[in-house]
């Protein structure tokens, strides 16, 4: 039987922190997963960095932090982090009064506002509502959740961190009132394993409470379901935040090319709870529509879902009234020792949850090592010579976008194309993804389908959601002999039908051209219906 000083059940941002930090400290520890790394909350939201501002009036330790984290994290973090500044703007119907009382919890939380005239915020972004009243500039930053976690894994490779993904935690075995082990599934080859521990970090989000039962804690998590919109065009440079009572659709968020409309917020049982539904997406197009008027003629991608894990501790509060801080729990005080659960918080301040947490478990373990995630950098420098040898083969856009996707293994993928021209040819022209960056990511262990090399490279995120680059990746992968468990029309068939989700509810104007696109290619073209290959 294996065993680690250190299970961490849960693959998304916190999680991976966790593994980092401890990875660090030199305490042996393996992170476990149900699916791919960010596969929950951390990539299922708008991908804005908070500045704190939006929690300065409800939540002012939330607020302090996300500033403080804020700093470090596009310090060390910049190949995650796009610093496109943040406005706060308030609309025609929004009141004077909470400006000023958000202006003075902003300046106490330590959190920087430039105040904007009307034209001058207009001049910035001249697709706002021409009737807004005030503005204002804040540090807010977009963050790319997949590339934080995985940047995140390949810090912690680098100290001796392991990770499994596709690994289900099916039982926490506990002996004499201590965590001994666990018992896992493999969802690829659906075998099971014992993995002994001397301790468990429970960092499984919205699955938090579930996680928990195993070992016989009670949690009180209260998954919360938000929606999101993406649109096919980046109609502002600056994260847009509405000047109000935080509520639904009032942020806009810059993603390279793309602009992200969030969120709503809405009670569930289900953690896996991705439902996209039609209204949900008509109703947050009706909010939007007072910051950007002419949204209605912005193409749509898709919408996505996500579940947030709200903490709830001797209190009632539910949805946007939950806290947004963190909670790190020490179940020794309940009698079951080798069990801690870290819950709540905000992708913003993943580093500093994992901090807490790993402070405890380095205390309990003997461990007096400082932590030093907030001084060394995530990703190593990509050596001279191979951005030197890039130059023959990629645009300068290209070798940035690459670079910031893989960090130092992108010598790996010159190497690939050196070794065969042909390799650098795009196989999605829309993020500018090579065979060779395709195939660099679809070799590793961790990747199973097209969506993991998805999460790790952005291919079929782009304007095509996947019509042009999934069969080619198919293609790839067919002719590399590569995910050989899962027939090629399987894997082709998943990927579209996982892109096919989003797009789904909002089958109205210019998507509907997508669509009969689509149909076009994969029904007429290629044959493919669907209903040749089940699970």
């Amino acid at each position: 039987m294996r065993h680690y000083p250190v299970i961490i059940i849960g693959g998304g941002v916190t999680g991976i922190g966790v593994l980092r930090d401890l990875s660090m400290r030199g305490i042996k520890a393996l992170l476990l997963e149900q699916k791919d790394l960010a596969n929950g909350a951390s990539s299922r939201f708008h991908g804005l960095l908070h500045s704190g501002a939006r929690y300065a009036v409800g939540d002012p330790d939330a607020g302090a932090e996300c500033i403080s984290e804020n700093t470090i994290l596009r310090r060390i973090a910049p190949h995650s982090i796009e610093f496109t500044e943040g406005l706060f703007i308030r609309a025609q119907e929004d009141g004077e009064d909470y400006e000023n009382i958000w202006l003075a919890a902003c300046a106490n939380a330590g959190i920087l506002t430039t105040p904007l005239s009307v034209k001058e915020a207009l001049e910035l972004e001249p697709n706002l509502a021409p009737d807004i009243r005030s503005a204002y500039i804040v540090p807010d930053s977009a963050v790319d959740g997949f590339r934080m976690v995985w940047q995140n894994a390949k810090s912690a490779h680098r100290y001796g961190g392991e990770l499994q993904t596709y690994t289900e935690v099916t039982g926490i075995h506990v002996k004499n009132g201590a965590v001994a082990g666990v018992t896992v599934l493999n969802n690829i080859k659906r075998t099971e394993e014992e993995i002994a521990c001397d301790f468990v970090v429970n960092a499984s989000g919205s699955w938090t409470g579930k996680v928990a039962k195993m070992a016989g804690a009670d949690v009180n998590v209260m998954p919360d379901r938000g929606l999101l919109l993406a649109f096919n065009h980046r109609f502002t440079d600056r994260i847009v935040n509405r000047l109000h009572k935080s509520g639904d659709g009032d942020i806009f968020v810059p993603h390279g090319s793309i602009t992200i409309l969030g969120t709503t917020s809405v009670h569930v049982d289900n953690p896996a709870d991705n439902r996209v539904e039609t209204k949900e997406c008509l109703a947050l197009l009706d909010i939007g529509r007072k910051l950007f008027p002419d949204i209605d003629q912005y193409r749509m991608l898709r919408g996505f879902a996500g579940t947030r894990p709200l903490y709830r501790a001797g209190s009632s509060a539910e949805g946007r009234a939950a806290t947004r801080n963190f909670m790190v729990i020490d179940h020794e005080t309940e009698g079951l020792k080798g069990f801690a659960t870290i819950v709540g918080g905000k992708f913003t301040t993943y580093r500093l949850m994992a901090e807490k947490m790993s402070n405890l478990v380095a205390k309990k373990l003997g461990n007096t090592a400082p932590c030093r995630t907030a001084e060394e950098p995530l990703v190593e420098p990509v050596p001279e010579g191979a951005l030197a040898g890039a130059k023959k083969y990629f645009p300068p856009l290209g070798i940035d976008l690459s670079v910031s996707r893989q960090g130092g293994d992108f010598s790996k993928i010159v190497d690939r194309i050196d070794k065969d021209h042909t390799k650098k040819v795009l196989l999605c022209e829309c993020e500018l993804v090579t065979r060779a960056e395709f195939e660099e990511i679809a070799s590793q262990p961790t990747s199973h389908n097209i969506g993991d090399v998805r999460r790790r490279t952005r291919i079929g995120m782009g304007t095509c959601q996947g019509n042009f680059c999934g069969f080619r990746g198919v293609g790839a992968i067919t002719e590399a002999d590569l995910m050989k468990e899962t027939p090629p029309p399987l894997l082709l068939k998943n990927f579209e039908e996982e892109r096919w989700h989003g797009i789904r509810p909002m089958l109205w104007g210019i998507q509907i051209k997508e669509v009969e696109l689509n149909r076009g290619i994969y029904g007429t073209m290629l044959n493919v219906d669907g209903t040749d290959y089940e699970e």
